[in-house]
């Protein structure tokens, strides 16, 4: 059980260790395109509920130009496979209706979407058809040549 706990004070998301690499130097925005992009990013509940959408936010700014806007929207509705289910399914797609869907729908077309969390990408294009991106797959397309 101790070495449980010493590893859980080690272990981040993703998003959390490129931050930190970025804070420490180690990633700057000389790595990145220049090209301005918009950016609406949905944070996952478990991101939220652990960490932080910041992180996340922080990362896809790198890039000098890139603008990044939280959705500030509550649970995306899929919650895991819920939203799949037969007797959720009306739910979890009224929740998305909340804040979530008509944010996406009102985003440019050249919009970049951002969400971490796989089942809210799902959601996304399943209530919007719009495809949302890992901040990761954002970043690694931003990268400059060379």
């Amino acid at each position: 059980m101790a070495a449980a706990r010493r590893l859980a004070g080690r272990t981040l998301l993703v998003d959390e260790f490129l931050a930190r690499e970025a804070e420490r130097g180690r990633i700057g925005p000389d790595a990145f395109t220049t090209a301005a992009r918009r950016i609406l990013l949905h944070g996952h509940c478990h991101q939220k509920a652990l960490a932080s959408v910041e992180c996340s936010a922080a990362i896809l700014r790198l890039p000098r130009n890139y603008a990044v806007e939280i959705i500030p929207s509550g649970c995306c509705g899929m919650a895991g496979s819920f939203g799949y289910e037969r007797e959720h399914f009306d739910v979890s797609m009224r929740i998305g209706e909340l804040v979530l869907f008509p944010a996406v729908r009102a985003a440019a077309a050249d919009t970049l979407l951002a969400a971490p969390g796989t089942s809210c990408r799902h959601q996304i294009h399943d209530g919007t058809g719009r495809t949302a991106l890992h901040p990761v797959e954002i970043l690694h397309a931003a990268l400059a040549a060379g």
